[in-house]
């Protein structure tokens, strides 16, 4: 597996592609950036075509056109899983913080945040709420070298969601930071800098 050319940052349900700046500036890595912000999900305005979870994952299929390593957090790891199933010639690594990852969390007494957000968030696409796929059997498939990153302080996403995530993919690594909640990708971004340059350093 090469070396990524191209880091692709993907943010939460927040859909802000300024979420992943501090980390994004903090890093040695020289690979040219790209910070994507979901459309109809905050500051970027929503595209009428993209109107469910296939059409986030096409727009970032749509950027995958070198060797690239999938940066993501919360709802944006759904997405960068997904991506990597369809392209695992192209995706060289991925980095998953907080997020499920598209597995099933009903026993790992994760905080349901959806209905709180969306109230909180009327403009949010009505649909985030409905998508319940399970990637499950198929995040088994990926080879490419994994980064969990995990808080030991998120009820959304608890450290047992990175567990058993980090069973599910072959070869993936789990860091938990102490104090870490749900915004650890942005609050911790000079903790996890160096963790993710060395992970974008490494061969599968």
């Amino acid at each position: 597996m090469s070396t990524p050319e191209k880091l692709i940052f993907l943010p939460g349900a927040g859909g802000n592609p300024a979420f992943w700046q501090p980390a994004s500036a903090a890093l040695a890595h020289p690979a040219s950036r790209c910070l994507l912000g979901w459309p109809g999900f905050g500051v970027v305005p929503a595209d009428p075509g993209i109107v469910g979870m296939d059409g986030l994952v096409a727009m970032v299929l749509g950027q995958i056109d070198r060797p690239c390593a999938l940066i993501a957090q919360s709802m944006g790891g759904v997405v960068a899983i997904q991506a990597a199933l369809k392209r695992p010639d192209l995706v060289t690594h991925l980095v998953l913080a907080v997020t499920s990852g598209g597995v099933d969390m009903a026993d790992l007494h994760a905080e349901d945040w959806r209905a709180a957000f969306l109230a909180a968030n009327p403009a949010v696409p009505r649909w985030l709420s409905d998508y319940r796929g399970d990637l499950s059997t198929a995040i088994k498939t990926l080879r490419m070298p994994s980064l969990l990153l995990w808080g030991d302080a998120d009820p959304i996403s608890p450290v047992a969601v990175g567990a058993r995530l980090q069973g599910l993919l072959p070869d993936s690594r789990l860091h938990v930071i102490a104090g870490g909640g749900h915004d650890l990708a942005n609050r911790f971004a000079g903790t996890i800098a160096p963790l993710v340059d060395a992970h974008l350093a490494s061969a599968a």
